[in-house]
C-alpha cells in the first residue's frame, strides 16, 4: 500500500465490493433461492455478533478490569479464564491473552497471515482488519497507521504489535479515560469501543 492510499475505516468512505464479497453475496443469494437459508435468520445472526454479542462482551470485560483491581490482575495473568468467568467464550475466543495500554506502552493487534479474531469477545472483525494493507502496514509503520485512525501518541510511547494466530487471540486493555471515577461499571462499558480493544482506537471520553 503506497503512502497515498488510505484504509476504508473512515465513516463516510465509499468502497466497491471486493471479489470475495461479491462471491459471498452470490452464494447467499443462491442458498436463499434454493431454500437452504432464511435471510431473516441470517440477518439476526449477523446482528447478534456485530452489535450484541460483540463488541459489548469485550466492553464489559474492560469495564470490569477498570473497576476491580483483582479482576484486572486475573485478566492480565489468565485472560481465557477471566473472560470465561463472565460467560464469554468459544468461537475463536478459547485462547485469550490481554495486553494493557499504559502511558509508556500502546498495544495494537494484527493477524499477519489471515484474520484471526476473538468473535465471542469483539464480535465480527471490521473489514480493514482482514485487509492485506492493514496487516502489512501495522507491522511496518504502526504509528502511521494509528495516525490514520486518528490516534496521536507521544513519541515517547512505545508501540507493541501482537500477532494473533490460530492458537492465541489478543484483547487490548485500554487506559481508563480521565474523569470517570464517578461512573458505574455499566457506564464505563459504554465508553469502550471495539477499536480501543484492538488498539487502533481509544475509549470515548466521559464528556
Amino acid at each position: 500500500m503506497s503512502e497515498h492510499e488510505h484504509h476504508d475505516h473512515e465513516p463516510h468512505a465509499q468502497r466497491a465490493p471486493s471479489a470475495l464479497e461479491m462471491r459471498v453475496r452470490a452464494l447467499e443469494a443462491l442458498l436463499t433461492e434454493k431454500g437452504y437459508i432464511d435471510p431473516a435468520a441470517l440477518d439476526v445472526l449477523i446482528d447478534e455478533y456485530q452489535t450484541k454479542i460483540g463488541p459489548r462482551n469485550g466492553a464489559q470485560v474492560v469495564a470490569r478490569a477498570w473497576v476491580h483491581p483483582e479482576f484486572r490482575r486475573w485478566l492480565l495473568q489468565d485472560a481465557t479464564a477471566a473472560i470465561a468467568s463472565l460467560g464469554f467464550s468459544g468461537r475463536q475466543g478459547e485462547h485469550m491473552v490481554a495486553v494493557e495500554n499504559t502511558p509508556e506502552v500502546h498495544n495494537m493487534v494484527v493477524c499477519t497471515l489471515c484474520s484471526c479474531y476473538p468473535w465471542s469477545v469483539l464480535g465480527l472483525p471490521p473489514t480493514w482488519y482482514k485487509s492485506a494493507p492493514y496487516r502489512a502496514r501495522a507491522v511496518k509503520d504502526p504509528r502511521g497507521v494509528l495516525e490514520e485512525f486518528g490516534v496521536q501518541l507521544p513519541q515517547s510511547t512505545q508501540i507493541r504489535i501482537w500477532d494473533s494466530t490460530a492458537e492465541v487471540r489478543y484483547l487490548v486493555l485500554p487506559q481508563r479515560p480521565a474523569g470517570t471515577d464517578h461512573l458505574s461499571e455499566r457506564e464505563l462499558a459504554n465508553l469502550v469501543t471495539r477499536d480501543s480493544m484492538i488498539g487502533t482506537g481509544l475509549p470515548a471520553s466521559a464528556a
